[in-house]
């Protein structure tokens, strides 16, 4: 009776929240995400990859012996395993990327190897047994014509934007040039070398250097045209040869990656070159780059439009390889995000290496993720990551590894995860899924049947799987996995969720 009375006084009431609560889980299920649909032709081969996941390691002096993440940045390095791994010791610390800081006279050089042989040395110790690209990318200031000559700083660690001035060589014949780049490289790989006065220099090493990158960006140095920076390739390639014959070459490395075609169009044609000059391969960039006021809501969007214009332009310059030098391999060995202001430590209103959110690592490890999924597809040779440390005042948001713990974080996971599981020599099947922030691309590999899986959003998202892909195990490189390495699972379901900007790869059973 008691039961039936509170029913009674009740049923009006209970009744309407019963409604409520039914055409509430209506509209939810009606405004819920549809889970990402994913279809793979596993018998519809697109391409057979080309490409080698890998990245660059810039001289900078957290990498030099002694510094806090010194030890920890070269056993990831080693422990990486990588082929073309790129060597850059770079203009903001002359001392260490060049080791003629002075023009000779008849009674002196300059020559110095103090700051430029200890990373170099530990760099080419954690690479051995793996390929890798040179390039001591910056030229003395002294080969150039300026009103006065360049004032460095006499610590080696110390900053300095200011390096390259001039722009035209005080040597028109080059054999100035060439003959640095010979001798630099003689250092490495002779043993030594005879300086300009007769004096000789005795290195005691014997390293071999399969491949030079000629130069760096030299769309942003020294008001390089086309054609200038083809003469300078020329006079390089020919100086390191003497010494080296048995090593390739890479040219331009470009910054602005579309900005001037005529680099493409010009370097490429084998008549503007002097006879016999190879062409290996040539090299670009890019880096996703947001406004100042955006954040992680705001970055989902800008990294993967901009890194979709540069796709388009990649597509571009391919053709003109294809049209040509054909044989000319591609390297796009600079890929990442600079945040605004990346080297500004004091502006405290405006988003700083200090202020960089945790999940920023999965986002920017995410936008490789892509880039290296849909660069495959376009038959990019190496496919590179930038790069090994970054620390504040030194680009910190293109880091891979935590400056504060000399840890691994999650863009080094990310490209560790890719380069473990797909090598050139894999099918590249016919995937296709939607929406458009998941992307998603099926391997035929030697190892079997693999799935790279990219949340291009930073919330999480849904992926309906196919029934051959339960069971399959699974590792992910997401926020809660952090500095360390891929977590490992099993597909459980028929539904497979991913974090924010997470990447993962399915092996099928």
């Amino acid at each position: 009776m008691f039961t039936h009375a509170l029913r009674t006084k009740a049923s009006g009431p209970v009744v309407l929240a019963a409604v409520c609560l039914s055409l509430a889980a209506s509209l939810a299920s009606a405004q819920a995400p549809e889970p990402a649909k994913v279809e793979i032709d596993w018998n519809k081969t697109i391409l057979v990859s080309k490409s080698t996941p890998t990245l660059q390691v810039v001289t900078n002096p957290m990498l030099n012996p002694g510094a806090p993440i010194h030890d920890g940045s070269f056993v990831a390095l080693k422990a990486l395993g990588a082929e073309y791994v790129r060597y850059v010791p770079w203009l903001p610390y002359p001392k260490i990327a060049v080791v003629e800081l002075d023009a000779p006279t008849k009674e002196k050089t300059s020559w110095d190897f103090t700051y430029a042989d200890p990373v170099t040395k530990d760099f080419l110790a954690a690479t051995e047994g793996h390929s890798t690209i040179m390039n001591f990318s910056t030229i003395p200031s002294w080969m150039f014509k300026t009103d006065k000559p360049v004032e460095y700083p006499a610590d080696p660690n110390q900053v300095f934007w200011n390096y390259t001035q001039g722009t035209e060589l005080r040597d028109p014949s080059g054999k100035e040039l060439g003959d640095y780049f010979g001798r630099l490289v003689s250092w490495y790989t002779k043993g030594g070398f005879t300086d300009e006065n007769g004096k000789r220099h005795e290195s005691g090493y014997h390293y071999t250097f399969p491949y030079w990158e000629v130069l760096n960006e030299v769309d942003a140095e020294h008001t390089t045209t086309p054609e200038d920076y083809t003469k300078r390739y020329d006079f390089i390639v020919e100086g390191i040869r003497k010494v080296s014959p048995q090593t390739k070459f890479m040219g331009m490395a470009l910054a602005w990656t579309g900005k001037d075609p005529r680099y493409y169009e010009y370097f490429l044609n084998h008549k503007n070159h002097k006879p016999g000059i190879p062409l290996d391969f040539i090299s670009y960039h890019f880096y996703a780059s947001p406004a100042p006021n955006e954040g992680l809501d705001s970055w989902e969007h800008t990294f993967f439009n901009q890194a979709d214009g540069f796709l388009t332009t990649s597509r571009f310059i391919l053709a003109i390889r294809d049209r040509l030098s054909p044989e000319t391999k591609v390297d796009t060995n600079e890929l990442g995000v600079i945040l605004p202001n990346d080297n500004d430590e004091k502006a405290e209103d405006r988003l700083t290496f200090s202020r960089i959110p945790n999940r920023y690592w999965n986002a920017a490890g995410a936008l490789y993720g892509y880039l290296f999924m849909e660069l495959a597809k376009q038959g990019v040779d190496v496919i590179g990551e930038s790069q090994l440390v970054g620390y504040p005042s030194q680009f910190p948001s293109v880091s891979m590894m935590n400056f504060k713990t000399g840890q691994p974080n999650a863009r080094y996971w990310v490209l560790k995860l890719i380069k473990d599981n797909f090598h050139p020599g894999d099918k590249i099947v016919n995937t296709t899924s939607s929406p458009s922030d998941v992307a998603v691309q099926g391997f035929v590999t030697p190892q079997g049947k693999k799935v790279l899986l990219v949340n291009k959003s930073n919330s999480e998202k849904s992926f309906k799987l196919a029934p051959e892909m339960l069971n399959a195990s699974i590792l992910t490189v997401d926020e809660d996995s952090g500095d360390n390495p891929p977590r490992q699972g099993k597909v459980e379901g028929a539904e497979l969720k991913l974090a924010p900007f997470a990447v993962a790869v399915l092996s099928l059973p």
